[in-house]
């Protein structure tokens, strides 16, 4: 079992890569111990001192701590959690928990292609994800996940990336806001 730990642009939030596949599609948010129930792999995670947070994705998990926690004195006893629950022959995450989409009009479908085409793999590189909330009267109303819900450039992600690359493509776009 191959991890590898990458730091993400949040500085409490570290990207835990994995040679196994987690999740067929989709991604799954677990904020708090209770949302993480039926699902071992962010239970086991979560039963860590100063862990706060659990996202999941296609073959990597984003965990999240407390600020006044240190990296070095978690790392260790986090790999070895991910290596414990991943040698199982389990579910690694409950059904419940993954985020899927579905769209309801032409503009929210195009919304929906660039996020999956073209940002989302973005986010992802750095351990988060953004999904689609809602489009009304040219805002868009979006989801910030795992490693992006906190960063401190997440705004900036927002405003610079996401929705200037909308409004080039989507000119009914005007704007875009974190739900």
């Amino acid at each position: 079992m191959e991890i590898s730990a990458q730091p993400t642009p949040n500085p409490n939030t570290l990207k835990f890569t994995v040679n196994k596949v987690l999740l067929e599609s989709g991604t799954a948010d677990f904020p708090t111990r209770e949302s993480a129930q039926g699902s071992p792999l962010a239970e086991k995670l979560l039963e860590h001192d100063h862990i706060t947070g659990v996202f999941v994705g296609a073959n990597f998990v984003t965990v999240t701590k407390d600020p006044s926690a240190r990296w070095d004195f978690l790392v260790t006893s986090l790999v070895q959690t991910l290596k414990d629950v991943l040698s199982q022959e389990i579910t690694f995450v409950a059904n419940t928990n993954v985020a899927k989409g579905s769209s309801e009009n032409e503009i929210e479908q195009k919304i929906r292609e660039i996020l999956d085409a073209e940002i989302r793999p973005a986010v992802a590189m750095d351990g988060g994800d953004i999904t689609f909330h809602s489009y009304h009267e040219g805002i868009v109303t979006l989801h910030l996940r795992g490693a992006c819900s906190h960063c401190p450039a997440s705004a900036m992600t927002l405003k610079m990336g996401v929705e200037n690359r909308l409004k080039e493509l989507i000119p009914e776009v005007k704007e875009v806001i974190q739900v």
